[in-house]
């Protein structure tokens, strides 16, 4: 167990500031980084959140899982210890999928494995220039985790999402953005600087519309259309009946900019 924290989050005028901390490992995740990245998601439903960056300290992103501390263990312990790893990852994805405020990702370096993941999870991906991406499961008999084979499709399409996950084919954050995985793509110096102005832009929104709007778009990627006319008439509803919602018509027939304010759970 190491004596510094595998990840850190500070929330900061609304934006809860992620950072996976093994950047001397390019963020590769182990049991403690997994477990990191599902209490710092727990926190950000326990704050005041607007927005969520995500990102990684050194070179890299995240080079995937901790293929160091998987090689030293067999068998049924192996099984065991994974089955831990991806129950504290994918239970940190579950959560940011399910809160209000939006998840942007801040990539750079090497993204691979179950950093594609987390880079396919966000809502906004923004990427440096030198950032590349490669699945790499397959090339060392794994199967896939972090939600890749539900997210990629999704992004990519199902034929580009089995060729990058059967080839393990490296691809750019050019061909990345080409392909719709990647959101935007800038220069690497510029990239936090860029990275922290779309996350503090979105904490300017009406952020329980933002986090209804993100869950119909997901629920739309594999639900018929009647059923999600009805969700979208139910969410549009309670989002007009919100504060938010009063506010911002408010503003517009007042031709002001809207003021909105961080919805408590219990309104």
């Amino acid at each position: 167990m190491s004596a510094l924290p595998a990840v850190t989050v500070e929330v900061l005028d609304g934006v809860a500031d992620i950072v996976m901390c093994r950047g001397a490992r390019g963020n590769a995740i182990d049991l403690d980084l997994a477990r990191g990245l599902r209490d710092a998601a727990r926190a950000c439903l326990e704050e005041n959140v607007r927005a969520v960056l995500l990102r990684g300290e050194g070179r890299s992103f995240c080079a995937g899982g901790d293929l160091r501390e998987f090689s030293a263990l067999r068998g049924a312990v192996l099984k065991d210890h994974l089955m831990e790893v991806t129950d504290a990852l994918h239970g940190a994805l579950r959560i940011f999928a399910r809160m209000d405020a939006p998840l942007v990702a801040q990539v750079q370096g090497a993204v691979a494995g179950a950093g594609v993941g987390l880079a396919a999870a966000a809502d906004l991906t923004v990427a440096a220039d030198d950032a590349t991406f490669v699945l790499a499961y397959t090339g060392i008999g794994y199967s896939p985790d972090a939600g890749v084979t539900w997210s990629l499709p999704r992004l990519v399409g199902p034929k580009r999402a089995l060729e990058l996950l059967l080839t393990n084919r490296r691809i750019s954050a050019r061909e990345a953005a080409d392909m719709g995985l990647v959101t935007s793509v800038v220069a690497a110096e510029r990239l936090p600087e860029e990275a922290r102005r779309v996350a503090t832009a979105l904490t300017l929104g009406a952020t329980r519309a933002l986090g209804a709007t993100r869950r119909l778009v997901s629920a739309a990627l594999s639900g018929d259309l009647d059923p999600h006319l009805d969700r979208e008439a139910r969410s549009l509803a309670e989002t007009a009946a919100s504060p938010e919602g009063v506010e911002g018509v408010a503003a517009f027939l007042g031709k002001r900019p809207p003021r909105f304010s961080f919805p408590h759970p219990t309104e």
